[in-house]
């Protein structure tokens, strides 16, 4: 079992890239079934307002820390070892070291999906890909919903990467891991955008200050700001407020 830090009630898990990688490959090789939340901030935060999403990730196989201020809460916690593990980096990252891996790509439009599947026989070319779908920006019908479940079986995905907005894609893996057959579900949230070459990522010097997030603003600010401008106080209140003792943050299953 990975350890977990309690963080605001959400257990976040002590990893870093190479040991969720071999958490995953464990998975595989074992024909185990679990989902994958990567959250950040953002994510604990709505987490506080949804008790029925602290759920969700808190039955996920892993909860990896994306975003500096967890990875220095879970390191803080005693695991040294632990380190940042975003979505975009962990995705080609997980593509090239599980090798002769069948992968699924579910979610964005149809040209970011051809955009994205081109950039993996670039820059992943060891990675077999199983098949993609672009999903319906309303809610799906139940019965695309089955349909869509039997593609991604008949695909024989050992992966499924879903890269839809939180919290929808965090409900849509819950609902869904008894259905499939892969041995992951991975959400990525924005990866598909970034590796398709529709959203910039920040320099690399940012992304290891905790401060990513302002240049994501910077870029969207109408979509955006009141995710950081709310979120990230909040966040440092009910922190301090956990890490004083002043209050308790149970985590529930």
């Amino acid at each position: 079992m990975v350890a977990a830090v309690n963080v605001l009630g959400v257990g976040v898990s002590a990893v870093n890239a190479a040991s969720a990688t071999a958490e995953i490959r464990r998975w595989l090789d074992e024909r185990e079934s679990h989902y994958v939340c990567v959250s950040g901030v953002h994510g604990v935060m709505e987490c506080q307002r949804d008790p029925s999403l602290k759920s969700i990730h808190n039955r996920a196989g892993l909860v990896l820390p994306d975003g500096m201020p967890l990875a220095w809460w879970v390191r803080g916690a005693g695991h040294r070892e632990a380190d940042r593990v975003c979505g975009p980096e962990f995705m080609p990252h997980l593509l090239r070291n599980l090798k002769g891996s069948r992968h699924f790509f579910y979610g964005a439009s149809p040209e970011t999906l051809d955009k994205l599947i081109a950039w993996v026989q670039r820059d992943c070319p060891d990675a077999v890909i199983a098949g993609f779908h672009s999903p319906p920006f309303r809610r799906p019908t139940p019965e695309e919903e089955d349909a869509v479940v039997a593609e991604i079986n008949a695909s024989q995905a050992d992966i499924v990467w879903v890269g839809l907005s939180t919290p929808k894609q965090e409900r849509w893996m819950a609902a869904n891991i008894n259905r499939l057959t892969a041995g992951a579900l991975i959400g990525v949230g924005a990866a598909f955008d970034m590796h398709a070459g529709n959203v910039k990522r920040a320099p690399k010097f940012l992304r290891r200050t905790g401060f990513e997030w302002t240049y994501r603003l910077v870029l969207e600010p109408k979509r955006l700001w009141r995710r950081y401008l709310a979120n990230n106080p909040a966040f440092v209140v009910l922190a301090a407020a956990q890490i004083t003792r002043i209050a308790n943050f149970p985590a529930h299953r």
